[in-house]
């Protein structure tokens, strides 16, 4: 955050990547654009480590170093990522884009029996087969093309400049060099006279976006930075706590970039409601009627004054970013509040937060959160996305916290994985994005919030936290079924039913209804713990620790050493005096005598499994339950019912769950007794 300390992060920068429950394994083709053969050996960078690569471009084009290891850092975090592409296509610390994203993949809401909405109130539709492929642009933007004139640039191989990190930094030099010539500018050493270039440089087709991109690369020169690169090279960027751009082409680009916050075009009067500290597009989603009577692709609503806004919702976009603009604008597709761009963090916002998106599945969760899309994939692990694309979430996620008073822990930012099914019926269809490659204890830092031990062992609660690079989990099914994932860093911890790596994964009877094993796919949550989430301990026993999940006790590795997880405390439930098990929902709605006769009654159904006594589950608030009527386009026909019941909500599993305030007791948590 700005203001902050030279950051000292050891571990390694991860992307963001999903993929639907139901959706087919397909592989990401990122074919290469070749460009023209260079003479031999031109502009050969010196070997040596990634420090003196940066001193030896910036010498080489004329570019001051600092500026080239800002824009480094603000793409990567210097990391070279293997010469593995970003899910925009870009390569190297510099991320140079070589990109034919030709994506195979299904898009995010495309299964045929998914229901995005979550809600029985209006008919199921199908996705036509016509929308389950992306659409491929004839001619690439300039911003997914970067690398093949970086090899012009420098004469340096395209493969080269994918695959190693100091022909990639050389490319880099040469791209701003470039820039700044075209934009008329001299070559200067002093950093203050390069803003323009910069933005060129992160902004190649949004003004507002290269500004912003702009802005947070001098605000890590100001701060200075230094860490460990996926290389395991030390890297280190000195502080200017007192350089300020040249105030004349900050006026430049921002006179391109334009003050003015389009409103939205679809009834609503409202702005833009993004940080400044951001570039933030409109990009609205349609609110109209098509086939005489359905209508989409959202709700209007005037939360919070009707209705509490108490959740934010991770996700993936499971296709491009051109495809998701091109999908969010279909009445007949479904809607998400805002996306975020891989390449620079561009953000296009879709529907108002006051209005009700459908986005997680579950239509309580729906009707209180905000959903954020964000340009990946779950299953291609080796994938990333920049660290312009997590810095600008996570700012549009403490704007909206702020405004809305949301919680900053992971039960109310939850992944869309985190999201319970609303019937028994649904739990196996829900989605599992953004998934096990989601770094989402590099996100909670960048929010503010960083995870830590709260107290001694002695305070009842662990809080998930495994070093990323070093957990490494066998992942399958990332390219083909049954198929071992690429190895890499993960977010998430393997729960078993004992405290061995050869005891059996513990089961989610809800997940797999067939009695079956849960696997290791993936895409299946079954028996998964993940980084932030608090579970009440159940047990210890040498390096292993026990939490209560799903009813059950589930162990996970936790050595003294290296450890997956650190203590905390804060409330739990347990079940009332008396009762031996209470159920639990996935949506908490009101009782029977709450609705009027105009509205339907919903069911309080609950899910499979059961709190049992004994047991304790971590409490992320207090709910009171309601239900949003919206079966038509005619708003007039909307109706809000509001029961006297109230709910806690809960880490139950790998997503919350609700249970009912009076069949619990709330207290504060307290390590089980000794031997358990």
């Amino acid at each position: 955050m700005r203001g902050s300390a030279p950051e000292d992060d050891t571990r390694t920068h991860r992307p963001a990547l999903r993929r639907s429950a139901t959706a087919v394994a397909a592989a990401v083709l990122l074919l290469p654009m070749v460009s023209a053969a260079p003479s031999a050996h031109a502009g050969q960078p010196r070997p040596g480590t990634l420090q003196q690569a940066f001193s030896a471009a910036a010498a080489r084009f004329h570019v001051p170093r600092s500026v080239l290891m800002g824009v480094a850092y603000l793409e990567s975090r210097w990391d070279g990522h293997r010469g593995a592409p970003s899910v925009s296509g870009g390569y190297g610390p510099m991320h140079l884009t070589d990109a034919r994203a030709a994506v195979a993949r299904q898009p995010e809401f495309s299964a045929d029996d998914e229901d995005a909405r979550g809600d029985t109130a209006r008919t199921r539709r199908t996705v036509p087969a016509a929308r389950q492929r992306a659409v491929l642009p004839a001619q690439l933007p300039a911003r997914l093309r970067t690398l093949p004139q970086a090899a012009r640039l420098t004469g340096l191989p395209a493969a080269k400049l994918r695959t190693d990190s100091a022909a990639n930094v050389l490319g880099g030099a040469a791209l701003l060099a470039a820039s700044q010539r075209r934009l008329g500018l001299p070559v200067s050493s002093d950093p203050a006279k390069w803003y323009a270039a910069v933005a060129r440089y992160g902004g190649e087709d949004s003004a507002r976006g290269g500004a912003a991109f702009a802005n947070d690369v001098y605000a890590v020169l100001r701060r200075g930075r230094s860490r460990t690169t996926d290389a395991g090279q030390r890297v280190t960027l000195a502080a200017a706590p007192a350089l300020t751009p040249d105030p004349t082409q900050v006026k430049r680009i921002g006179a391109s970039a334009g003050s003015a916050q389009r409103a939205f075009a679809h009834g609503s009067s409202g702005a833009l409601e993004c940080p400044w500290t951001v570039a933030c597009e409109s990009w609205p989603a349609p609110y109209e009627v098509y086939d005489k009577t359905n209508y989409g692709n959202h709700d209007l609503a005037n939360r919070p004054k009707d209705q509490r806004i108490d959740t934010i919702v991770i996700h993936d976009t499971e296709g491009s970013w051109e495809t998701s603009l091109r999908l969010i604008k279909d009445p007949k597709y479904v809607s998400w509040h805002y996306t975020v761009r891989s390449s620079d963090g561009l953000i296009a916002q879709h529907v108002p937060t006051k209005d009700v998106a459908w986005h997680a599945g579950n239509w309580f969760v729906n009707s209180h959160s905000i959903g954020i899309e964000h340009e990946g994939f779950l299953a291609a692990p080796d994938a990333w996305y920049t660290e312009a694309m997590y810095m600008t979430s996570a700012r549009l996620v403490t704007y909206l916290a702020h405004k809305y008073r949301i919680p900053l822990d992971r039960q109310h930012i939850l992944g869309h994985d985190n999201v319970p099914g609303t019937t028994t019926s649904t739990i196996p269809g829900m989605h599992t994005d953004p998934g096990p490659y989601w770094d989402w204890a590099h996100y909670f830092t960048l929010l503010g919030r960083p995870f830590f031990p709260t107290v001694d062992p002695r305070g009842g609660l662990v809080t998930i936290l495994p070093v990323y690079p070093l957990n490494r989990p066998v992942y399958t099914g990332c390219a083909k079924a049954g198929q071992p994932c690429p190895d890499h860093g993960s977010t998430a911890v393997r729960l078993h039913t004992a405290p061995s790596d050869s005891a059996p994964l513990v089961r989610d009877i809800g997940l797999h209804p067939d009695g079956s094993a849960t696997t290791t796919g993936v895409n299946d949550t079954g028996a998964r713990a993940t980084t932030g989430q608090r579970f009440a301990v159940a047990g210890r026993s040498g390096d292993w620790t026990a939490i209560w999940y799903l009813g059950q006790k589930a162990w996970f590795r936790n050595p003294l050493g290296i450890p997956t997880a650190v203590d905390a405390k804060g409330p739990v439930a347990t079940p009332k005096a008396g009762r031996a098990a209470i159920p639990v929902y996935g949506r908490a709605y009101p009782e029977t005598a709450a609705y009027p006769s105009k509205v339907p009654v919903q069911a309080v159904s609950p899910l499979p499994y059961k709190l049992l006594a004994g047991q304790a589950y971590a409490v992320g608030g207090r709910v009171q339950s309601d239900y949003f009527y919206a079966p038509t386009f005619d708003t007039a026909k909307h109706a809000i019912v509001r029961g006297r019941d109230m709910y806690y909500e809960i880490q139950f599993g790998h997503r919350v769950a609700y249970v009912r305030a009076a069949d619990v007791d709330v207290k504060s948590s307290r390590a089980p007794a000794s031997g358990s």
